[in-house]
């Protein structure tokens, strides 16, 4: 299950990141960048390949906060450990799996 939940969120992201990656780059030409009034030491390859890693990262963590966001309270609060060897702060009643 929770490898299906990892695929909802960095699927989406993915593909935004692809789309965020053109419309950005349609209209910044990569070499006319500057970090701290330096131009940036790297190819336009590089500048591309940093921004689509940094736009997948964002994306990626706004798809987890949706995909929290819509876990119910049940979810959320379910102890994963089977009742008899539940440590002492994960008291819940016998109708949790």
């Amino acid at each position: 299950m929770w490898m299906q939940r990892v695929m909802w969120i960095a699927w989406p992201a993915f593909l935004m990141a692809g789309v965020m990656e053109m419309l950005v780059f349609a209209m910044v030409d990569p070499q006319d960048l500057h970090w701290f009034g330096q131009p940036l030491a790297l190819s336009r390859q590089g500048v591309y390949t940093l921004a689509f890693f940094a736009f997948w990262m964002i994306t990626m963590a706004s798809s987890a906060l949706t995909t929290l966001l819509a876990m119910s309270p049940f979810e959320l609060n379910r102890c994963p450990v089977p009742e008899g060897e539940r440590p002492d702060d994960c008291r819940k009643t016998s109708s949790c799996p």
